[in-house]
């Protein structure tokens, strides 16, 4: 099988050198030709333009910046989609926009020509080390059939559903990681403006239960089966201890935006009733407001827990 690889970035570099390591013959291009220089030396070859690439190989990877770049690598005259073969396949690893994958994945279908978004997940470091996380969305046919290179870019390649599934799971992952780290600079700024010296709080609340838990598994305890009851900690109580850090942050004109609207945000959910169900459940006011249902079966939840794949 020989590889394409577009994109030899700060993430593209190291994956594509992962995927020579592998013993696949690879074709790269990059805008930079210099940015190359490492994976020539390791017996790569060089192309010109993102259809050179597509003629020389089965299957291309992209690396790029964003929408714009990716839809230029594809539509351009010399680019993938004039160039790629019928039974090529192409996997994208950008962070990219699901709207814009289906488009082009609609395009290229009509050429016979797979394409499938694959993000990854792990940072420098993890793509170094090959110790990333890749979320395709696509054909499974074309993910199972690209296992191999796939799991020579990273260590957990899993299949997440039609195309567009990757994206979407990769926006979600990226908007929780940026959501999370402003709460935390809103309470941590509390904290310390309270009195407590910085490496102490930190030092306490890594080993209080939010910082035990990873943080998206604790989705699976009440959200995902949408089941509050019996209480793990009830809503009445949840809402007096936000009510609490919200009163000292005012007290101190520390400005907590999103705290002030979790705290409306579980009052709603009082007047609705539910202060002895599980606290979690002022989450399913989200659940009105997207227009969406979430309940997933208990005994799906926990395959995923012990390391079953599911799709």
């Amino acid at each position: 099988m020989k590889v394409g690889f577009i994109g030899l970035g700060t993430m593209g570099a190291s994956m594509a050198l992962n995927v020579r390591k592998a013993g696949y013959e690879l074709v790269v291009n990059d805008v930079r030709r210099d940015a190359a220089a490492p994976h020539l030396a390791a017996g790569c070859v060089w192309a010109d333009s993102a259809g050179a690439v597509a003629r020389a190989s089965d299957v291309v990877f992209t690396s790029l910046p964003g929408p714009k770049e990716v839809e230029a690598v594809a539509l351009a005259e010399d680019g993938l989609a004039a160039n790629m073969r019928r039974g090529t396949a192409w996997f994208d690893l950008s962070t990219n926009s699901p709207t814009l994958i289906r488009r082009l994945h609609g395009q290229l279908a009509e050429k016979e020509i797979a394409l499938l978004d694959a993000p990854v997940s792990g940072g420098p470091a993890g793509a170094q080390s090959r110790k990333l996380a890749l979320w395709v969305g696509g054909a499974r046919a074309e993910f199972d059939r690209h296992k191999a290179v796939l799991d020579a870019i990273g260590d957990q390649a899993s299949y997440i559903g039609p195309i567009g599934a990757g994206s979407i799971a990769k926006l979600v992952h990226n908007c929780a990681g940026y959501a999370i780290q402003t709460v935390l600079a809103e309470v941590f700024t509390l904290g310390v403006k309270a009195g407590v010296e910085p490496l102490a709080l930190w030092q306490a609340v890594r080993q209080g239960a939010i910082g035990r838990t990873r943080t998206f598994d604790r989705l699976a305890n009440q959200f995902l089966p949408g089941v509050f009851e019996p209480p793990a900690f009830a809503l009445r109580l949840a809402h007096k201890d936000v009510k609490l850090a919200t009163e000292l942050a005012r007290e101190l004109n520390v400005p907590m935006r999103l705290a002030m609207l979790t705290h409306e945000d579980m009052t709603e959910a009082l007047n609705r009733g539910w202060g002895n169900l599980d606290s979690r459940v002022a989450m399913l006011l989200q659940e009105e407001r997207a227009g969406v249902k979430i309940a997933v079966p208990p005994e799906h939840i926990r395959e995923v827990l012990n390391g079953v794949q599911r799709g």
